[in-house]
């Protein structure tokens, strides 16, 4: 039960941090691009603590390997979603 309480916390924390970066995409030349990128990055941050955070709950016991790697896999698509946010944004430039 802890384990599904987690994913759902962790789950809603990603929706939250990925939808206006989502709703974003397509209204590209209204925001400055200096505020693009900070969104980007603050996001990008926001997920590297997710991950490490995810981490940290399977080495201490508050998830299971399989739980732990399925979370993790998702978390670094996302990651890696928003780096190459981030390297469009400077192609652009």
């Amino acid at each position: 039960m802890d384990v599904v309480l987690v994913l759902v916390v962790v789950a809603a924390a990603v929706i939250l941090i990925v939808a206006p970066l989502r709703l974003g995409r397509g209204n590209r030349g209204e925001a400055p691009v200096g505020a693009q990128r900070a969104e980007l990055e603050a996001a990008k941050e926001a997920k590297y603590r997710e991950i490490r955070d995810a981490e940290l709950d399977y080495r201490t016991g508050k998830l299971a390997r399989e739980d732990w790697q399925q979370l993790d896999r998702e978390l670094k698509a996302d990651a890696l979603e928003l780096l190459q946010q981030l390297d469009e944004l400077d192609r652009v430039r």
